[in-house]
């Protein structure tokens, strides 16, 4: 983990906050509550029916933000709501004589543990390079020695026999560097993978090449909620989402009826395949994760 950043106690920047007139800032949450009805909808009704998506219902079952807080909009530091009502936002706002703010230094007292070790994490993905060797193993470790039945997502194939899934796996060789993948590889795979990730290491050795990582944005992305504008939170569940279909469509399980055509890593053209495709999400989390650090540096000198 990086050294520790503090944030400032009082004003080192003379930031005013922008303010935004009724029909605008409304516009703007109608808007975001279009844009995620069409994610949330969809697994709002499998879900009351018993029906599981292994792709589009990952992001709900996976991370901890419920629909109901993907749906509801926050403008982020430094806005000001006209003619708005703080009662209408939640407790982290307050009344100002022009409107309502977000009280940035009770969110700031509140986490600030967490924020900083949200930034720091942040800070170090981005200052590294990104490394695009992995092709995708982490999916195939875990279910490396699993018989059809075990596997996760049982309810659908797999591509190959596990004893040929096993063969890649030792072929290929595991590159994976994200502990909460390497966390699910079963046990025998665990040896096989070139780094042995914890939780006090991540700072250590996430990298900006790595799908997981980039996918993980979304859940820094809502834990620095209502710090950062729910515009950027469904921006990065909107990578996150093209993420998991690249990350399902190079894992062992066959999707193809569910339109998601393999990445088959397994050959020379999969592999090329996927590495193009993990350049492209590493460029696109690279513009999320600044805009993060951007907000969080934001959320250190406005004052309120």
């Amino acid at each position: 983990m990086t050294g520790r950043r503090s944030y400032p106690e009082g004003v080192t920047a003379a930031l005013v906050p922008a303010a935004l007139d009724a029909a605008d800032w409304q516009a703007r949450r109608a808007a975001h509550q279009a844009r995620v009805a069409a994610w949330l909808d969809p697994h709002l009704a499998r879900r009351r029916t018993g029906g599981r998506h292994p792709v589009e219902d990952f992001l709900f079952t996976y991370y901890s933000y419920r629909p109901a807080q993907l749906r509801r909009w926050h403008p982020g530091v430094g806005v000001l709501l006209r003619d708005a009502d703080p009662a209408e936002f939640g407790p982290d706002y307050r009344a100002d004589p022009a409107g309502v703010t977000l009280a940035t230094d009770r969110v700031r007292g509140r986490r600030a543990e967490s924020i900083v070790w949200i930034r720091d994490l942040l800070a170090a993905t981005a200052g590294r390079p990104a490394h695009l060797g992995c092709f995708g193993m982490h999916e195939w470790a875990m279910v490396y020695r699993q018989t059809q039945e075990e596997v996760r997502h049982n309810a659908w194939p797999l591509r190959l026999s596990p004893e040929r899934t096993a063969e890649v796996v030792r072929d290929r060789g595991v590159r994976c560097s994200h502990f909460d993948a390497f966390r699910f590889f079963t046990v025998p795979a665990r040896p096989l993978n070139v780094l042995q990730p914890t939780r006090e290491t991540q700072h250590a050795l996430e990298q900006p090449g790595c799908l997981h990582a980039n996918m993980d944005l979304y859940k820094w992305a809502y834990k620095l909620s209502p710090l950062v504008a729910s515009e950027l939170v469904a921006d990065c569940f909107a990578l996150a989402r093209r993420i998991r279909a690249l990350d399902m469509r190079a894992s062992p399980y066959d999707l193809a009826a569910l339109g998601y055509p393999p990445v088959r890593v397994e050959t020379p053209e999969g592999r090329a395949e996927y590495a193009a495709a993990q350049r492209d999400f590493a460029g696109q989390a690279a513009v999320l994760r600044a805009r993060l650090l951007a907000a969080l540096d934001l959320a250190g000198t406005v004052h309120s």
